[in-house]
């Protein structure tokens, strides 16, 4: 494969919010998540997992979950005197929370416990580390392979868009629907589908911002 070629994948890819009526084929799936198995993990834990739902009426539910907590935060500022904050809250956040909602097809990225050899036989006896830090293990492994579903995804002429929104608010309602495992966190959701239109490019720091080189 040529550099430009792969360029191209990484500097096309858009996070699409508006999708067609046409569904995602089982094929353009499984090849998405078989690119997504092989990121990169810490010591090959690989510590991801996926929930793809393509039923539309579960998506709209989670949707519906995701405007009940924006609700129920909203009156609560209102309570507190945050008028603005509470309309801007709704308004708002509360439409680009919830931009999944025409997607065929909503994919719920897990983080599972990291587990491994190093894990089991140095660093836990030598209590390196809280639980926190390993479930933050699972979350940076997790990442990755969301990141290769999302440029495969591109590759095959597919839109997705990474979104954290559905999870903030109403996380323990999505678990419940979903009989989530408690051990098992929940990343973020993806929504995946044809693309009805194609997003502008929007403007990156330039290269000399966000690089140091130490020789």
């Amino acid at each position: 494969m040529k550099y430009e070629d792969f360029k191209e994948i990484v500097h096309g890819r858009r996070s699409v919010r508006k999708f067609t009526d046409e569904g995602v084929a089982e094929e353009d799936l499984y090849e998405i998540m078989d690119c997504a198995r092989y990121a990169p993990s810490d010591t090959n834990s690989q510590t991801w997992e996926f929930i793809v739902i393509r039923n539309r009426d579960k998506v709209k539910k989670i949707e519906e979950m995701t405007w009940d907590a924006i609700h129920k935060l909203a009156a609560k500022a209102e309570e507190n005197g945050k008028t603005k904050e509470a309309k801007l809250l709704t308004r708002s956040f509360g439409p680009y929370a919830t931009a999944f909602s025409g997607a065929p097809v909503l994919i719920i990225c897990l983080a599972t416990p990291y587990e491994s050899k190093f894990r089991e036989k140095i660093f836990d006896p030598i209590e390196l580390a809280e639980d926190a830090v390993w479930e933050e293990e699972g979350i940076k492994s997790s990442c990755l392979a969301i990141q290769n579903l999302m440029l495969a995804a591109h590759a095959r002429g597919l839109g997705s868009c990474p979104m954290t929104g559905p999870v903030l608010l109403a996380q323990e309602a999505i678990r419940e629907f979903l009989d989530i495992p408690a051990q098992k966190q929940i990343n973020m959701v993806i929504s995946l589908g044809h693309p009805q239109d194609q997003p502008k490019k929007l403007a990156r720091k330039a290269v000399e911002e966000i690089v140091t080189y130490v020789d």
